[in-house]
């Protein structure tokens, strides 16, 4: 029953992920300013934005590690596992950002990228996030765990800082798309419809992945404690099966 809803989940996401292309790339009209290239914010701002939910979910893993490491140690290795598998997609969901925004800003701009503040800021959550994956993939020992929940919890303090960013100081970044100047965001109904599909193909898309990710770091950490098990129990100088 599981595999059954599991995969009715994958097939409607990839579904949806088709039709809001389709949306975005085909029903969406040009934006009368900037033309063809504006469907390209389709993709950069569903990305920003759920870059910071799956931030945010990290951050959640993160603080329920640290929360149950001594008195609830499984309660901990499913947050720890739940806060490894945020990261990893909030970091490929920030890289999408970081490649499509400058696309479009040799367009606009005539520049690959300058040191705005939005820019920065962005850049900084993504370099801490990948530090926090190769501080996962390359330490090791019982402090490792701790450590990487530390810097999820700093990371996850830039998030703010970035959103706020075009709001807080003068930059060369669009006004947000919603909740911004008069003459800024989407007014088409079909560039909204195209913009909400995306949203919530990418989410879903996320979601499938995060929870795949999930599953795989728990067998892994199962595998893991066995392994630390067996052991300890072994006679001296005996082999641990693998």
């Amino acid at each position: 029953m599981k595999k059954l809803a599991f995969g009715l989940y994958a097939v409607v996401t990839l579904a949806l992920l088709a039709w809001a292309f389709y949306q975005a790339i085909y029903v969406a009209p040009d934006d009368a300013m900037q033309g063809y290239v504006s469907h390209i914010f389709y993709y950069h701002v569903p990305h920003a934005m759920l870059c910071f939910l799956f931030f945010a979910i990290s951050l959640c893993g993160s603080i329920a590690y640290l929360s149950w490491r001594h008195s609830r140690p499984d309660r901990a290795q499913a947050g720890d596992a739940l806060a490894l598998a945020g990261a990893e997609v909030g970091v490929v969901y920030c890289t999408i950002v970081l490649i499509t925004g400058p696309i479009w800003g040799r367009r606009a701009w005539g520049i690959w990228w300058t040191w705005d503040w939005r820019l920065t800021t962005t850049l900084v959550l993504w370099l801490i996030y990948v530090s926090y994956l190769l501080l996962r993939r390359f330490s090791a020992g019982p402090q490792m765990q701790t450590l990487a929940a530390v810097l999820g919890i700093f990371g996850a303090l830039d998030v703010p800082i970035v959103y706020m960013s075009n709001r807080w100081w003068r930059t060369q970044h669009p006004a947000p798309v919603f909740g911004g100047d008069a003459g800024s965001g989407m007014k088409d109904p079909a560039m909204l419809a195209a913009f909400g599909w995306n949203v919530l193909a990418w989410a879903l898309w996320g979601l499938l992945i995060l929870f795949l990710r999930y599953r795989v770091e728990r067998e892994h950490q199962k595998t893991a404690e066995l392994e630390a098990q067996a052991a300890l129990e072994a006679p001296a100088g005996e082999p641990v099966a693998r």
